[in-house]
């Protein structure tokens, strides 16, 4: 299981992982393969294999901050932990309903339920007037949940009983987590497909749209809608200095659509031919605001100029549940000055005679821009659109606000 973390650890590092869909698989099944291997203790299950995905998710984490899809793999892992101790939790506790209405007393023995965490049972009592979930009603009642049949080989069959229970709890436990981890990864494989059924909503005959970057699910949106017939054109801006713009543009001409390229500095300049503006995004926060890549700020305030609608696609895996003033939310980071200026050129700049010896030149290169919510008419994500004011409240379906931090509890 190290030698599995420790090889993803320095794929991130290195930077050889690219783009929010990728990152975010590969983090679900590395932490697949982590809950498959982990050993549960006899008692407070949950809390142990939370522990446990906090330390592994602490150090992916740390070793690509920029990269927060990783962190929110984690988190939606964590409240699945979560989700799953409760609906075992009140299974159990259904059981134990269900044996205190027998005739003896004595058939119902609270070592029976050890396995079961006290925060799980004290959600289970809150949750008791919510209506199960379709999850619960075709799953069986955890054996440990049963009410107990009177042995006649005496303590020790009891005692092989009560540690057969304990195990079978903690493999119904692993095992629906890993399931509901198999439906998450399930969900980021199918998320474009999910996202482009929306577009015969959106596009309409004789638009023109308006897009920048190189986001596949841009693309596989535009296509969606042109297959169901709709004839528009693509204004595509090329994304200097790495020009990603320029291999989308390939891709939207391959697949039949009528594209533009522009340069970024004539954004403003045709925008008022726009019907709207679609793109991607790195990551959504917590306030609706959009981490993307950099010159979309200036995409957006033309367009709220302009009063044209500026549309971004992202899958639920974007969704952030920091906000960007969180300490941990590292916003941006600058790309080598090498994509703006060859060797040579930034050499010749170079005032070697200055006793200090530093340049005179200095280049910057951003990888992101933020986009503030306001600037953002609708969200799209495969679970259908929403406002921006919206996010918060959608964001909250996922994530747990215990995990909003993801550190390992020290053990005193």
């Amino acid at each position: 299981m190290n030698a599995l973390v420790n090889e993803f650890i320095i794929k991130l590092k290195k930077r050889k992982i690219e783009g929010s869909k990728t990152t975010a698989k590969l983090t679900a099944e590395v932490l697949r393969s982590c809950i498959s291997q982990q050993r549960l203790p006899q008692t407070n299950q949950a809390d142990a294999l939370i522990d446990a995905i906090r330390g592994i998710g602490e150090k992916l984490i740390a070793a690509n901050p920029v990269e927060l899809a990783v962190g929110n793999i984690v988190r939606r892992v964590l409240n699945i932990i979560r989700e799953e101790d409760v609906s075992l939790t009140a299974a159990a506790v259904g059981g134990l309903g269900i044996s205190a209405g027998s005739d003896d007393e004595d058939d119902v023995k609270p070592d029976d339920h050890q396995g079961l965490s006290a925060a799980a049972v004290a959600a289970a009592a809150r949750n008791t007037l919510r209506p199960p979930s379709l999850q619960t009603l075709l799953e069986d009642i955890p054996q440990s949940t049963a009410v107990p049949r009177t042995s006649s080989s005496g303590g020790d069959s009891e005692g092989k009983s009560k540690s057969a229970d304990k195990n079978s709890t903690s493999k119904k436990l692993k095992h629906n987590v890993i399931e509901a981890v198999n439906e998450l990864i399930q969900d980021i494989a199918t998320c474009h497909e999910q996202i482009a059924e929306q577009a015969v909503e959106h596009i309409h005959h004789n638009e023109v749209i308006l897009t920048l970057g190189n986001s596949r699910t841009v693309m596989e949106f535009l296509c969606a809608a042109k297959e169901k017939k709709r004839s528009f054109r693509v204004f595509v801006a090329e994304g200097a200095p790495r020009y990603q713009g320029h291999a989308l543009a390939k891709e939207l001409v391959a697949r039949g659509l009528q594209t533009t390229v522009i340069t970024d500095s004539a954004v403003f300049a045709i925008i008022s031919r726009v019907n709207m503006v679609v793109v991607g995004a790195h990551t959504v926060m917590a306030n609706g605001g959009v981490i993307a890549p950099v010159g979309m700020n200036m995409v957006a305030l033309a367009a709220q100029r302009h009063a044209v609608p500026f549309v971004v696609l992202a899958g639920t895996h974007k969704l952030c549940p920091l906000y960007p003033h969180n300490p941990e939310v590292l916003l941006n980071e600058l790309k080598s000055p090498a994509e703006l200026l060859d060797f040579g050129e930034f050499s010749d700049c170079l005032d070697f005679g200055s006793s200090s010896g530093s340049p005179l030149l200095h280049v910057v290169n951003p990888a992101f821009d933020y986009v503030p919510p306001n600037l953002v008419s609708l969200f799209i994500t495969d679970t259908g659109g929403h406002n921006a004011s919206f996010m918060y409240r959608l964001i909250a379906d996922y994530y747990s606000a215990d995990d909003i931090v993801v550190k390992q509890k020290l053990i005193s």
